[in-house]
């Protein structure tokens, strides 16, 4: 175990059988569309689940990403969303979007982008994460496929940083306070 990590919250085993339970609850739901699924990569933290998730669906799939930020430098959500790598897709009204992310906190990012991608003319948005806080919401927001509730503690590994470190930890570890000022 890395020595920043007080403990391990998520082990690799329950990583997996998490993203295999969201693939099958996915694949159940979109096997009869007729449109594209496009599986929506939030980058950083969300690609390794993003890969992992993809490789277990049986439908067809496409995948493409954005890149927005809410947090800045802080490890608190500064609460307005700015997008830093934007999704550009003239076949946007023949596309499902499957917005896939790695954690929900306050729920600011995913109701902007969910609002953003359906005014941009997605036949429909909807969401995925890995990981919910819901103690932490700011705004009223359900992802519709949700891996694991966790507690509001500070988590890091399997795609999720802290100043962009801990990403390629196999794991989900609760990092130590000391290591961000907590």
């Amino acid at each position: 175990m890395n020595q920043a990590v007080e403990r391990i919250l998520i082990s690799q085993e329950e990583i997996d059988a998490i993203t295999t339970r969201l693939a099958a609850e996915i694949d159940r739901d979109y096997k009869d569309s007729d449109k594209r699924l496009v599986l929506l990569c939030v980058l950083k933290g969300s690609l390794v689940f993003t890969g992992d998730l993809m490789k277990k669906l049986t439908v067809p799939v496409e995948i493409d990403c954005m890149k927005v930020s809410s947090y800045g430098s802080s490890t608190e959500s500064s609460g307005s969303v700015h997008i830093q790598l934007d999704l550009v897709r003239p076949d946007l009204p023949d596309c499902d979007v499957l917005i896939i992310e790695d954690i929900v906190d306050s729920g600011n990012t995913l109701t902007f982008l969910t609002n953003y991608l359906k005014a941009k003319g997605a036949n429909s948005v909807k969401t995925c994460t890995l990981l919910d806080k819901p103690s932490r919401r700011r705004v009223p927001f359900e992802p519709d496929y949700r891996g694991v509730e966790i507690p509001d503690e500070f988590v890091i590994g399997y795609g999720l940083d802290y100043d962009e470190r801990f990403r390629a930890l196999p794991y989900i570890g609760i990092l130590k306070p000391e290591v961000y000022g907590g």
